[in-house]
């Protein structure tokens, strides 16, 4: 496993750049389309909720991902330095008054698109998400 990574600021501004880096290496590793964009889409959803909700756009703390490749897989880890939550607390979109709500389906969407999601305390004491994706090569 070759580990690649980027560690930016909380801000919102960053995260076109941050998918461009990602799309980037995820071709470069030899994913498929359908691949790239299940993980781009997952991503972004995870980065996004780093930034809002983990370290409430605060630019002095980061949001780090890293990358790690090995054949048929690729295991991406989005990291924040805010105060964490108990993913089993999370709210299910689908069910009633959630439906409507504007906000709570990033995880929901993330699950959706990659063979596996856990969620651990990371190593600022933030929020440390790890995503694997399978694909064929």
């Amino acid at each position: 496993r070759i580990p690649h990574g980027i560690a930016f600021p909380s801000t919102q501004k960053l995260l076109s750049a941050v998918d461009r880096y990602l799309e980037r290496e995820l071709r470069k590793a030899g994913l498929g389309q359908d691949a790239v964009a299940d993980l781009a889409i997952s991503v972004s959803e995870l980065v996004n909720n780093a930034i809002l909700h983990g370290n409430h756009q605060d630019e002095s703390k980061k949001v780090t991902l890293e990358l790690l490749f090995a054949p048929g897989e690729v295991t991406v880890y989005v990291e924040d330095q805010g105060d964490g939550f108990d993913p089993k607390k999370l709210a299910n979109p689908l069910e009633g008054e959630n439906l409507m709500k504007e906000v709570g389906r990033g995880i929901f969407i993330a699950r959706s698109l990659v063979d596996t999601i856990e969620f651990f305390r990371g190593n600022s004491g933030g929020m440390r998400v790890k995503l694997v994706k399978k694909f064929s090569v």
